[in-house]
């Protein structure tokens, strides 16, 4: 059994002083004895780990024939941003964990291979897809990866699709959610004008809810809406302290860093201050990629404060390795209690309490117990908060007559994306929290599919009703 291909990585000496891309992806001759150790399955179980129903099977075959571009068309049939998916989905948990060579410890590196037909293919030479018109109008609001996947579906299916973005550049958390070092601006613009090609119009600095709202966009004429705003508010812990000058949440952190360009500062106007000690508190990928963003700007000790042990870190392995490598330190089974502050308030310390483990929660995690008599304190000049995120209440103050959850997201239907009001339509993070781009993306795709059978199948023929208003569509 051949042995499987990995990617090499900038070293970590090296990295932690650029933000340039760490894995490197695969070459040419790596990528097709990788695509060689593929069995080509007759029932490919890998697919049913796929959110957005790639048939790896078959991008597989014709990459190993060397067939890249023909490999990237298969993709496309169903992923239209496959250069994102190939570096930040879970594959470990998805494709690849239902791999039946996985089962030997060796599962196919679908993601790298992905990425690779994404990042080789000769996009000038794919067939621009013919797609006839339907007449209708769908507006989306929201550019991350829910909003992207579900505009780009429906334009294959021919509507007129507009997506409202309330920043001054398209692509949502991939852009100011995800490191350079991660994910390259440079690969979510080329996915972006990849969905432009189809078609896709794109209106920026439009805070739907705020600057314009849904009434509005019911006026004029959109036939379906879709709601793909994420989970952008941030959670904090609630602990004392935690105004303090120097403590960020992790939303603040990397936005300023990534779509601000602070780490080019004074080359960009936005700066940011960072101390020489740096706590982050969590254990996901937020909080590795804050992690290792201070390393870059030249922190001089980064410690993650996680309350759970290694074993239940909720990030990938590949990221909690890379922070290792990155010299970034482990504080596990630890939990903030306070923040201490100078006289002038800026941030002096983290004050935390060790833990033990009980019984599993409804996460199947086991929960964490505070150890009485056991606080420590961790000095610190900066504290970036990475412990979740909830709905951004931009859309949703102003959203009148749909139905929220009792956590105060949007009521959609899992498969849909349906909610109470005929044609608005919702997925990704404000409907089920915060959770993975892939998974985003899958029910923008679910959405789509649902926004097209309901404008084919003629119901809006007739009254709308919204908020008490009418509106007759022609």
């Amino acid at each position: 059994m051949k042995t499987r291909v990995e990617a090499s990585k900038q070293a970590p000496h090296i990295r932690v002083k650029n933000f340039e891309e760490v894995n490197r992806g695969l070459t040419l001759e790596q990528a097709v004895l990788e695509a060689e150790r593929c069995l080509q399955c007759k029932k490919p179980l890998c697919m049913d780990g796929c959110p957005v129903e790639v048939p790896i099977k078959e991008f597989i075959a014709a990459l190993k024939e060397g067939q890249i571009d023909k490999s990237l068309a298969i993709i496309r049939e169903k992923n239209s941003l496959p250069a994102i998916c190939g570096r930040v989905c879970p594959q470990e948990n998805q494709c690849e964990g239902l791999c039946v060579l996985g089962r030997r410890g060796q599962p196919i590196a679908i993601g790298l291979l992905e990425r690779f037909v994404a990042d080789h293919a000769d996009k000038s030479r794919l067939p621009r897809p013919e797609v006839e018109p339907t007449g209708f109008k769908v507006a989306v609001i929201g550019s991350g990866p829910a909003g992207l996947s579900a505009a780009a579906d429906l334009a294959l299916m021919g509507h007129d699709v507009t997506v409202f973005e309330c920043l001054h550049e398209a692509g949502g958390v991939l852009r100011y959610g995800i490191p350079e070092f991660r994910l390259p601006t440079s690969v979510v613009d080329e996915e972006l004008e990849y969905v432009k090609s189809l078609g896709v119009k794109f209106e920026m600095n439009v805070a739907v809810g705020q600057t314009i709202t849904v009434e509005q966009l019911w006026d004029e004429g959109y036939q379906a809406i879709f709601a793909g705003t994420g989970a952008g508010l941030p959670y904090f812990l609630g602990i004392p302290g935690e105004n303090s000058a120097g403590v960020y949440s992790a939303n603040e952190f990397l936005t300023r860093v990534n779509l601000m360009k602070a780490y080019l500062f004074p080359e960009y106007d936005t700066p940011i201050k960072i101390g020489r000690r740096v706590c982050v508190i969590g254990g996901g990928n937020v909080a590795m990629d804050a992690a290792r963003t201070a390393v870059r700007l030249g922190a001089e000790k980064v410690t993650i404060v996680y309350r759970r042990s290694p074993k239940e870190l909720p990030a990938r392995a590949e990221e909690v390795e890379n922070a290792l490598e990155e010299g970034v330190i482990f504080e596990c089974l630890a939990s903030p209690v306070r923040i201490l502050a100078s006289d002038e308030g800026a941030v002096t310390g983290l004050v935390c309490q060790r833990m033990t483990l009980g019984d599993p929660d409804s996460s199947g995690r086991r929960s964490p117990i505070p150890i009485p008599d056991s606080e420590f304190t961790i000095s610190t000049d900066t504290v970036v908060v990475a412990v979740g995120q909830g709905p951004n209440q931009v859309l949703l103050r102003n959203l009148q007559g749909v139905e929220l959850t009792p956590r105060g997201y949007i009521a959609a239907d899992g498969e849909t994306g349906a909610t109470n009001v005929p044609g608005f339509y919702a997925g990704g993070d404000i409907v089920t929290g915060a959770a993975t781009v892939i998974a985003a993306m899958g029910a923008g795709k679910r959405a789509a599919r649902a926004i097209d059978a309901y404008l084919r199948e003629d119901k809006l023929q007739g009254t709308v009703t919204f908020p008490s208003q009418k509106l007759t569509q022609k």
